[in-house]
Order: structure tokens, then C-alpha cells, then sequence
């Protein structure tokens, strides 16, 4: 099937230049990480820069902070070679760039230091900025005891401690809880609003959505330019979702007539993404092939992670699916026992913490059954790395009860251990051994037969990609490589029980789909599931899911179940001018019931026949033109944010 080429798209309005890119090259050795970009950033212009690991948008990074000199071609900052307009330009990079064992104010004041900042302008920027932040109160907190997205936060006020006038962003949220994540990006909308210009990189695409124009870059080059609406507009394709009772049989029908005017099928949740070229004609085609299954079909605008991956696929960049090589039966050594859906093979009741007189974990109850993938979700600090850790037997509870596969006593035993599967939020590979050393290693640490090593590890390399690059060092893999190869590690013997804290952070969405069908397949399998993330799309893909908020469980249920349940209705806002109505609104209401999705407004509202003429009137008056309102579901996204602030706020 042959689409459509993207056309020219239309440039944003921001008049005044600030960066220019001009026949950018990079080249590491033999390598060559950017080929000749071209790209322009105006002033007050939020640009992002989106593409799968390894496409060089770091590199680009590197580059536009004056901190690497380019092989060839030319990046001016206001007119000046990006090496000299260090002091006007603030740049966050992929690593946290703090000093753990200093305490925030410690940290502030030496990123004032290295950037010739006067004592009375950092008094006055370090109110200012911790406490738009929300950070005010922990000046004297040590940086290493702050939760990830404080980290982040702490380090975007130490970028913005000079006042730069170009704030560079390399993946500034990985890791971050929604909440944060929302609250981050209200901060950047607010700066840029301000004539602040951001380029910022991000894997997660409902980010994107909020920039001015984005550039979709991969294999060294930019590919196409062009604001979120007008990317999504050219890809020329529709998207229907479709909820039927059994959706892995409606996937797989689906799938078999991809090519003929479907274009892709994904499944998130409880229904099914099919991308159609011709709408009407699509939804003929699913209704006829899933007529037996009785499918509700409503029509969708297609997203921007539609563009990324489609465009992606064009381009034959697309990881194919392989299957796992299972050994169940056989020649296989039979260490396992079979496993009933019926059985509980991972249960908690009452689970409790105590870090001193600091209780992190407070009556936790879990169970997951063999087959369940079960979502363990809440903010940073909320106290799931914590349950895991003992779930899994890697920490002593202070009290409770747990079984794990129907062990009680010895949760460490040689023979539990075998039959678990475990990855952690921090890197479980060596970063000093090649990538075939680890897998050799974590091979023989879960007792995989040596005869079937060998296929093993073949199958995590080329699910991976990294054919003829396995005695590559692991700590020179990006990190989304890196999270890939731990997966693998995880897996290779087969695990009854699955413990996955965070294993798409910085994950592309092109890789994050494969790790879902991977995580959806063991399931199919009989592999009991537990999973963190702070991406709640994905989330979606979770049987069931418990919310933690303070180290206690806030709400639990399917995720259908937990967004039906919500509160108030969910109001989407079409304004003229968004940052604008944001800013009077929160002035009204509680600030997390306010937030910006891309060129629209959700508004949460727990009296909305009240409230919406209220809203209405206060928006006429500030001179806005409200372009449409009306009431739209929960995402679980919506749901989790107001589940946390109200049980916070209770």
C-alpha cells in the first residue's frame, strides 16, 4: 500500500529568528549521528524536536548548547555561533545535572555561580521560580532525597537561575509522575507565553501536542516541520476506535487486512486504534469482519504518535514483531509447574513499610492472577518501587502478608527465584560488560538451559535491533536501548511471575508498542504481570489497577472502572487563546482542574450545571472567543490526577 507524501507544511507565526540550523552534520568516527538538518526557531516559539533512540536529536542537543563543535554547517543563537551565546542559553540534559549531596538552595546558588548571577537576582529568581515550581518550602532538602519529578524541577530551576532567553530540553519528563509531568509543562507553556524560546525533545507524543511546530527527526535527518494540527492533517489518514467484546480476536482479523485501506491496528485498553485511509469505507470493512463480535465504532481526529509511527513505518523503521521462542513442553527442563488463570500468584494483604519514623508502605492489599497484568500506579514517592521490592522478596516487610507463587515462607528460595522475572525502574544490566556479556550472564543467573541459550539470546538481540552490535559496551546504548535489553534480560527463562517497574521510560513509541505486544503476549501465556508506569495510555493495557497515593491505595478496578467512576464531568475548552484562558481560570478554580491538551483546554468540573455558565461569563469578559465547549469521558490520565489531588487534599 502506498500513502500519501507528506506535503509542505505551513510555519508558525513567531516573527523574530532566534535559532537558526543550517546544513547541520555530525559525524562520531565512522558514525554519522545528524546529516545536513535544516530548522528555524522564532522567538517565544515552543519547538519540539520528536524521533525514535538513536535518531540524534541529543546530539542536535549537544550542539545548539555550545557544549559540541558540529562536523559541518552552521547554528546561530541571536546571530552569534551557539558557543558564544552560552550565557543566554539554559540547556537540561538527559541526565540529572544536580549535585545529589547538595540541598536545592546549594544546587541554585552554584548554577548562579557558573553563570555570573548577583546575589540579589538569585534571591529574587529563587522565589520566583521554586515557587512556580512548588518547591519553596524544601530549600534545605538534600537534592538525592528528592522524588524524580522534584529532581526535574530542581533542575529546570537551576536552568532558569540566569534568566536565559533559549531554554534547551532533552527529554526533560522521563521518569516523571503524571501529575509532575502536567505541572512541568504548565511551567514551560507560562515561560514561553512569556517570550521564553523552548526546544525541547520528549518519547511521549501527548507532550508534543503542546509545542508551537514540531520536527520529526530519524536516522540523522528531519523529515518533516509543521504545527501538531498540521502534521496530523497530512498524514491523510482517519482513525476509528472499535470496542468489542474480545479484542484479541478482533486484532488479529483486523490485522490479516492491513494493507487494504486499513492502515494500522493497535490496542489500548478496552478498544481497538485501526488508522483507515478512507473512513467510511473503513468502518464497512470492520463492521464486516467483525460482525460476529457485535463492534461500536466512533470516528477519531488522529494523533500525533499516529504521524510518528506511520511515518516510521514508511520508512521501513518499524522493529518486527518477533515471537518469544517458548519452550514449554518439549525438550524443555521441567523446573516449572503448570499454572491455573483461577490461581492468586502474587497477594499482599495488609502490607506495611516503616523507614524509620517514616512509614512508606501503609495496609497495602494486592493480588494478581496468572495471565492478569495488573498496573500498580501513583506519583513519585507514592511507595510502589517499595511494594515491588518486597512483593518480590528483595525487601523485608514491616508487616503483612505475602505470597508469591504460592510460597509463603522463603520468598529468596533458589526455586522461587527461577520463576521470577524481575526489572527494576534503575538499570539492572552492568554497564562495563557488552551487551551479549549480560544477557550471558542473566542467562545463568535464572538457569536457563544451556542449550537453549543460545536462541535466547539471539531472540532479545534481534528484538532489539542490535544485530552485529553485541559486544557493544551497555552503557553506551541510549537509554531506550538499554531499557529494551533489560526487558530481555528479564524474560529470557520464561518467568510465572513478571515484576516490571518503569520499563518504557525514554522509551520511543515505536519500541513502547513492541514492549506492550511482548508484556500482552507473555500474558496470553499464563505469566502473572505486575507493572509501574507514568504513562497512562499505556496504562490502559492493564486487566486491573490499583492507585497509590502516600503509600497507601487511593482507588483500584479496571481502568473502564476507575474513569467511570470519577467525580464532576470532564469539559473540553476550544479557546482563541489558550495560556491566556489557562492563566484566569486557575485563578478560579484549583489549578490541577485546569490544564492544556494541545490546542484545547480539560477543565474538571464537580457542579458543571453551576459552573460552565460561570466559566463562560469569566472568559467574555477577559475578551476571549470561546470556539467550542462540551463534555468529553475521563482519560485515565484525567482520573489519576484527580484521585491524587483530592486524596492529598482529604
Amino acid at each position: 500500500m502506498k500513502l500519501s507524501t507528506p506535503k509542505p507544511l505551513q510555519l508558525s507565526n513567531h516573527s523574530t529568528t532566534t535559532i537558526k540550523v543550517s546544513n547541520l552534520h555530525k559525524h562520531y568516527g565512522q558514525l554519522i549521528a545528524v546529516r545536513g538538518i535544516d530548522f528555524t526557531v522564532n522567538q517565544g516559539e515552543m519547538f519540539g524536536l520528536i524521533g525514535p533512540d538513536g535518531a540524534g536529536k541529543t546530539t542536535t542537543f549537544h550542539i545548539l548548547g555550545g557544549v559540541m563543535e558540529a562536523t559541518a554547517g552552521e547554528v546561530q543563537v541571536f546571530g552569534q555561533p551557539a558557543r558564544d551565546a552560552r550565557l543566554r542559553t539554559g540547556y537540561l540534559t538527559q541526565q540529572f545535572s544536580l549535585y545529589l549531596d547538595l540541598s536545592i538552595d546549594e544546587n541554585l546558588r552554584y548554577a548562579a555561580g557558573l553563570r555570573q548571577v548577583s546575589d540579589d537576582l538569585l534571591r529574587e529568581r529563587r522565589q520566583k521560580y521554586l515557587k512556580l515550581m512548588s518547591l519553596e518550602q524544601f530549600g534545605d532538602r538534600l537534592a538525592g532525597q528528592l522524588s524524580g519529578g522534584m529532581k526535574q524541577k530542581l533542575a529546570l530551576c537551576c536552568a532558569l537561575v540566569s534568566q536565559p532567553d533559549v531554554l534547551l530540553l532533552d527529554e526533560p519528563t522521563t521518569g516523571v509522575d503524571p501529575v509532575s509531568r502536567r505541572e512541568f509543562w504548565d511551567v514551560l507553556a507560562e515561560l514561553s507565553a512569556d517570550g521564553m524560546t523552548i526546544v525541547v525533545a520528549t518519547p511521549y507524543l501527548d507532550e508534543a501536542e503542546r509545542c508551537d511546530r514540531v520536527a520529526l527527526m530519524y536516522s540523522g535527518q528531519i523529515h518533516e516541520i509543521g504545527t501538531p494540527a498540521a502534521l496530523r492533517a497530512n498524514l491523510g489518514l482517519h482513525r476509528l476506535e472499535v470496542r468489542t467484546a474480545n479484542l484479541e480476536i478482533a486484532e488479529k482479523l483486523l490485522l490479516q487486512n492491513v494493507q487494504t485501506n486499513i492502515v494500522d491496528v493497535q490496542t489500548f485498553g478496552d478498544r481497538l486504534d485501526v488508522l483507515v485511509q478512507d473512513v467510511t469505507l473503513g468502518e464497512t470493512q470492520v463492521n464486516q469482519l467483525l460482525q460476529q463480535h457485535h463492534p461500536s465504532i466512533e470516528r477519531g481526529e488522529p494523533t500525533l504518535e499516529n504521524v510518528f509511527v506511520t511515518r516510521l513505518r514508511q520508512q521501513g523503521s518499524a522493529p518486527e514483531f518477533l515471537s518469544f521462542p517458548r519452550s514449554r513442553g518439549g525438550n524443555r527442563e521441567q523446573f516449572k509447574p503448570q499454572n491455573s488463570p483461577d490461581q492468586i500468584a502474587i497477594y499482599a494483604h495488609n502490607l506495611n513499610r516503616v523507614f524509620g519514623n517514616f512509614q512508606a508502605v501503609k495496609n497495602v492489599n494486592v493480588e494478581v492472577r496468572y495471565g492478569e497484568i495488573f498496573g500498580l500506579l501513583g506519583a513519585n514517592g507514592a511507595g510502589k518501587t517499595t511494594t515491588i521490592k518486597m512483593l518480590c522478596g528483595l525487601l523485608a516487610a514491616s508487616g503483612g502478608d505475602i505470597s508469591l507463587g504460592g510460597e509463603t515462607g522463603n520468598l529468596r528460595s533458589r526455586d522461587l527465584r527461577r520463576r521470577i522475572g524481575y526489572m527494576s525502574q534503575k538499570f539492572t544490566l552492568y554497564d562495563d560488560l557488552t551487551i551479549l556479556q549480560n544477557l550471558e550472564f542473566y542467562s545463568g543467573i535464572y538457569s536457563v538451559p544451556r542449550k537453549l541459550r543460545r536462541e535466547k539470546i539471539d531472540w532479545v538481540i534481534a528484538t532489539c535491533g542490535l544485530e552485529g552490535q553485541e559486544q557493544m559496551l551497555t552503557g553506551q546504548l541510549p537509554g531506550g536501548w538499554k531499557q529494551r535489553v533489560a526487558f530481555g534480560a528479564s524474560v529470557m527463562h520464561e518467568p510465572d511471575i513478571l515484576f516490571l517497574d518503569e520499563p518504557t521510560s525514554g522509551v520511543d513509541p515505536l519500541a513502547r508498542r513492541q514492549f506492550w505486544k511482548l508484556i500482552n503476549d507473555f500474558a496470553r501465556n499464563g505469566t502473572a504481570i505486575l507493572v509501574t508506569t507514568h504513562y497512562l495510555e499505556e496504562a490502559e493495557q492493564c486487566n486491573r489497577m490499583s492507585f497509590m497515593v502516600a503509600g497507601e491505595i487511593a482507588a483500584e478496578g479496571s481502568p473502564s472502572s476507575i474513569k467511570a467512576s470519577q467525580p464532576g464531568q470532564l469539559i473540553e475548552i476550544i479557546v482563541n487563546q489558550n495560556q491566556a484562558a489557562s492563566k484566569i481560570l486557575k485563578q478560579h478554580l484549583d489549578s490541577w482542574r485546569v490544564s492544556i491538551f494541545a490546542d484545547s483546554l480539560h477543565i474538571v468540573l464537580d457542579r458543571p450545571e453551576k459552573e460552565i455558565p460561570e466559566i463562560t461569563q469569566l472568559l467574555k469578559s477577559a475578551h476571549l472567543t470561546i470556539e467550542s465547549l462540551r463534555p468529553i469521558p475521563f482519560s485515565l490520565e484525567d482520573a489519576f490526577i484527580g484521585i491524587v489531588e483530592r486524596a492529598v487534599r482529604d
